[in-house]
């Protein structure tokens, strides 16, 4: 029988999640974030999901964006890092997508855009994150050149929150109140700002689009929260199967290093998942998983194909019991919490070698 590892996606908890995003930004337009293949959920089966909820999907490279319309996807897709080579240009056009400018060295090899059709491009202004954007006067600069080449136009104006998870971090507002100061200075562009956190924020900080990323997959993007504390649903279950089990006496060790001890008689599963597959290996002792159903321990440490874990909480499991690494009864950000990381990490880290299947592909 083939290994039974696999992550099962729900699509309709996606839209659903959308919807939610939706709801709590009245008034706004949104872009749903699908990078990094979705966000580990497949990019091709997400995007045609989410389009049917907004025509505006944000990637953050070419080739993604090239995924999508090779499948006959024909929505608006912003290209998050904009261009990387002059020769990106000709692609921007071949495929009509709208990249993010932040910085006036990507205007080069612009000549090739045809000057009787405006390509939308977005202009990225550093309010606070410092990573990447114009200050005020390098965004002048630049909507002054856009709008001076020929077959481009300004789409808006977009920013990045850095502190967004903190709702308590004054940061967010200030960043807010320095976009506003810049877009002021450019009546009647439209301006992007919010990430998935800022959803839950005032209005203030939401701006006329949106960018819900994480939340649309179900993970929190707020610190001290979980997806279910947010009425987020998750869309990925990641789930295996115990193929074999045993007995461990009192005193016996479990996996490399021998980190976890039998202090009792333990019936341990071993289960086929492991880090080979983008279970984090740093899963410490006591990590809850689901053996049919029923929450169990992570026991001794994460091998590359394997892991073991306590089935004292589940008597009647056995060789074949179904276990599920995150979904609906164990959260992602669970998982990540105890792990050192964030619910972001683990899903962009399913390896290629576990098979998405993607389910409930119309409301019912």
């Amino acid at each position: 029988m083939p290994r039974q590892t696999r992550a099962r996606i729900d699509l309709n908890a996606l839209r659903g999640n959308f919807r939610l995003a939706r709801e709590l930004a009245p008034g706004t337009h949104s872009m749903a974030v699908v990078k990094a293949d979705g966000y580990g959920h497949g990019l091709e089966a997400v995007a045609q999901a989410l389009t049917q909820e907004t025509d505006c999907l944000a990637v953050a490279t070419l080739e993604e964006a090239q995924r999508i319309r090779q499948v006959g996807l024909s929505p608006e897709v912003v290209l998050l890092e904009g261009v990387h080579e002059p020769s990106d240009w000709r692609l921007v056009v071949e495929g009509r997508f709208q990249p993010v400018l932040h910085s006036l060295h990507q205007l080069e090899g612009v000549d090739c855009v045809p000057g009787n059709g405006a390509v939308p491009v977005w202009v990225k202004c550093n309010t606070g994150m410092n990573r990447l954007g114009l200050d005020a006067e390098g965004v002048e600069t630049m909507v002054l050149r856009i709008r001076e080449t020929p077959g481009l136009e300004v789409a808006g104006l977009m920013t990045h929150y850095a502190c967004a998870d903190d709702t308590a971090d004054a940061m967010t507002g200030e960043q807010a109140r320095r976009m506003r100061a810049i877009s002021r200075e450019f009546p009647g562009l439209p301006v992007s700002a919010a990430n998935s956190a800022a959803h839950f924020h005032g209005n203030e900080s939401h701006f006329d689009w949106t960018r819900p990323g994480i939340m649309l997959y179900g993970g929190t993007p707020l610190i001290g929260r979980r997806g279910p504390d947010l009425d987020l649903r998750p869309v990925m279950k990641l789930e295996s199967r115990v193929i074999a089990v045993r007995t461990l006496a009192p005193g016996e060790t479990v996996g490399y290093g021998a980190t976890w001890t039998a202090e009792q008689p333990t019936r341990m599963g071993i289960v086929e998942i492991g880090y080979g597959d983008g279970y984090p290996r740093h899963a410490p002792n006591g990590t809850p998983v689901a053996v049919d159903g029923c929450r169990c321990e992570l026991i001794g440490r994460v091998s590359m194909d394997m892991i073991a874990v306590s089935l004292e909480a589940c008597p009647q499991a056995g060789v074949g019991s179904s276990v599920e690494l995150w979904g609906e009864t164990v959260s992602v950000d669970e998982v990540a919490q105890l792990s050192g990381t964030i619910s972001y990490e683990l899903l962009t880290a399913v390896s290629p070698r576990v098979p998405r299947l993607h389910e409930s592909g119309e409301e019912a």
